[in-house]
């Protein structure tokens, strides 16, 4: 006798849990019973139809009309259970019939390889053990733009800093002005930072704004801990620059800092020789070159040697193009912090008069087109599958 939806007076769990499983028995039977098009598209149209389909009647008969109190209950049933099951065996059903027509053609044209593939398909369809695990996904790789930022914090994370984190969307007090940014910095302006909306009513030091560097993370941390203090803090940052072949509105840094006591510039210039020459070879040579940056003084660009070209500014009989036939590269900021910075965090244990640091920036995008030999940075941010299978 072919099923029929009953109709629910009693919409208790136990009640409700046998009416779903003899409906589910009921789908299992009928769809057992499948070995053509007709017989499937008949089937299908029984239990999914718009008007008068099996589902659909169970929303009429079941859910629409269960007590206020019990609805969430049915519809979960309905919606977790009953739907998910029938599209399922349905689905399953079809790919059966249509194994069992493949079969049947071979059969008749009596193409022997192809009436044994179709063959194991149908067995292997009729001999699933659903208590097996099923069919993994294959695992992905590391973006390359991860997997630098990893390979860099890795090397820090040995000399003993420690991975820092905050937030991307920043006030403009934690931005700018706690870095020393003066009031009327052109990095206020609109051109080159990314500001919330309607936050002009706010006082400029609680306007919200994406953060356009990682060093409010500096602060965040200097105000939670006292010195000394070694950290490493990777993360997105956004800027106002139009996408292309070498900007992106969105890319990742990496920031450190170490404060302590009679912390000095040589310090600086042995940490980061020794970083460099671990990400690039210990054949790496280093050049500081004067810099100003608003958050440290004094302040420096770090070069490396170019690690391409060796240094000459050659490859082979053409110029380098990385290093610009230069020879060097330039990989980084860095500079001892500005007594004005240890101000904002004096009453943590950092009197500018007691401690001293050093801090470093550096973009790990720019560092992974020159790893990777990648002439446009907006590659690694298109999601194109068969660019970034390169690198797994």
């Amino acid at each position: 006798m072919a099923y029929t939806v009953p109709k629910l007076t009693d919409y208790s769990t136990a009640a409700l849990d046998r009416a779903t499983r003899d409906l589910l028995s009921a789908l299992e039977e009928e769809s057992a019973a499948v070995r053509t098009e007709p017989e499937y598209e008949a089937l299908r149209i029984r239990w999914r139809a718009r008007k008068d389909g099996i589902v659909t009647q169970v929303n009429d008969l079941w859910l629409k009309t269960a007590p206020r109190q019990a609805k969430r209950n049915v519809g979960q049933k309905v919606n977790e259970v009953i739907l998910s099951r029938v599209d399922a065996v349905l689905q399953e059903r079809h790919d059966h019939v249509k194994n069992l027509g493949i079969l049947e053609k071979a059969r008749a044209a009596g193409l022997d390889a192809e009436l044994d593939a179709a063959r194991c398909a149908v067995e292997l369809a009729e001999s699933i053990d659903i208590t097996l695990p099923g069919v993994r996904r294959p695992i992905g790789a590391e973006h390359p733009i991860i997997r630098t930022s990893n390979e860099i914090v890795s090397v820090f994370q040995k000399l003993g800093y420690s991975v820092a984190d905050g937030p991307i969307v920043e006030t403009d007090y934690y931005n700018f002005e706690a870095l020393n940014f003066p009031p009327n910095h052109p990095a206020r302006d609109t051109q080159d930072t990314l500001f919330i909306a309607n936050q002009q009513s706010k006082p400029q030091r609680e306007r919200l704004l994406l953060r356009t560097h990682t060093s409010p993370v500096q602060i965040r941390t200097m105000e939670k801990m006292r010195p000394p203090i070694r950290i490493v803090i990777p993360g997105q940052v956004h800027r106002n620059d139009p996408p292309d072949a070498s900007h992106s509105p969105m890319f990742h840094q990496i920031e450190g800092l170490a404060v302590d006591t009679n912390i000095t510039f040589g310090d600086l210039k042995g940490t980061l020789d020794h970083a460099m020459k671990e990400l690039f070879g210990s054949s790496v040579k280093t050049s500081f070159r004067p810099s100003f940056f608003p958050f440290t003084e004094p302040s420096a660009e770090l070069y490396v040697t170019c690690f391409v070209c060796g240094g000459s500014g050659k490859r082979g009989t053409e110029p380098c193009r990385p290093c610009k036939q230069t020879g060097w590269m330039e990989v980084l900021g860095c500079g001892m912090v500005d007594p004005n910075v240890f101000e904002f965090v004096k009453d943590n244990g950092y009197d500018p008069k007691k401690v001293s640091g050093f801090a470093f920036g550096m973009g790990v995008d720019r560092l992974a087109l020159l790893k990777y030999g990648v002439d446009d940075l907006q590659l690694f941010f298109q999601g194109d599958v068969r660019f970034l299978q390169q690198f797994s």
